[in-house]
């Protein structure tokens, strides 16, 4: 399964422009390499202009959703459509979305932990709805956005209903790298799972992006890392028949005692 991931320097508070950006990645990217899955950052559409969010988000979805869409059935591509602002009537979310390949919308989840460090919980509306799994040309797979990452629980929930992929999208700041870079290996080492993320580079006021965009396999070995400052173009290719062996050999989930467990 080939992975295309835009680790990508994103236009303060211009949707528009972020689009049109992406539409042109997309463009070249299946030129170049006809991927199975992209994979998009975090809030690639306005960036972490918060205090404009409200006259420049997304409403009830739109337009970005129909946009994904347009570019899925267009290519014929499965798309982790990062995250994106999105006014509903009670607030406004930060949303993921999973296209697939027909243009469908397999999935949808907003951000269950808002980041105090970024002021999130000021002027966003956390996620009221577990994680769930979707599928994509059968195989299951998870998303969690960026501070989520922190909260193992949400991996393990996923692990735990026999995913394969979690894939992580994020505006990870460069001041905390490590932290990104370790937690993700973590995530991949407990729940005997691929983790691939897209995370932004570049910087908005006073916070720098990390990058480092990441393919880890189920044994924790980073497969690829992006550049922790410029915009790339991250591709790999995912041998899944690894994650039921891993699985078998160190057989975690068969040894947990969770009647023990706080």
């Amino acid at each position: 399964m080939k992975h295309a991931i835009y680790q990508m320097d994103i236009i303060a508070g211009d949707p528009e422009a972020n689009r049109q950006k992406v539409e042109r990645w997309i463009r070249q990217t299946m030129q170049e390499e006809q991927p199975d899955i992209i994979v998009l950052p975090e809030m690639w559409t306005t960036s972490y202009t918060l205090a404009q969010l409200e006259t420049i988000a997304d409403v009830d979805g739109e337009p970005t959703t129909s946009f994904l869409k347009d570019m899925a059935a267009t290519y014929s591509i499965n798309i982790i459509g990062g995250s994106f602002a999105n006014k509903k009537p009670d607030g406004i979310y930060n949303s993921g979305i999973v296209i697939d390949a027909h243009g469908n919308v397999i999935h949808e989840y907003d951000k269950i932990h808002l980041v105090p460090m970024l002021d999130e919980p000021r002027y966003l509306t956390g996620g009221k709805e577990k994680v769930q799994v979707f599928e994509l040309d059968g195989v299951k797979m998870g998303l969690i956005i960026c501070y989520d990452l922190r909260f193992p629980e949400l991996a393990r929930s996923l692990a735990l209903k026999d995913v394969q992929i979690l894939y992580v999208v994020a505006e990870w700041p460069s001041a905390r790298k490590e932290h990104w870079k370790a937690l993700q290996v973590a995530r991949a080492i407990e729940n005997q799972m691929y983790v691939v993320s897209s995370n932004r580079t570049g910087s908005y006021q006073e916070s720098d992006f990390a990058g480092a965009s990441m393919v880890i396999d189920p044994w924790g070995n980073a497969l690829k890392t992006g550049n922790e400052v410029a915009e790339e173009t991250i591709i790999e290719v995912l041998s899944l028949e690894s994650v039921p062996q891993i699985r078998k050999d160190v057989p975690v989930f068969s040894s947990r005692i969770p009647e023990l467990y706080d």
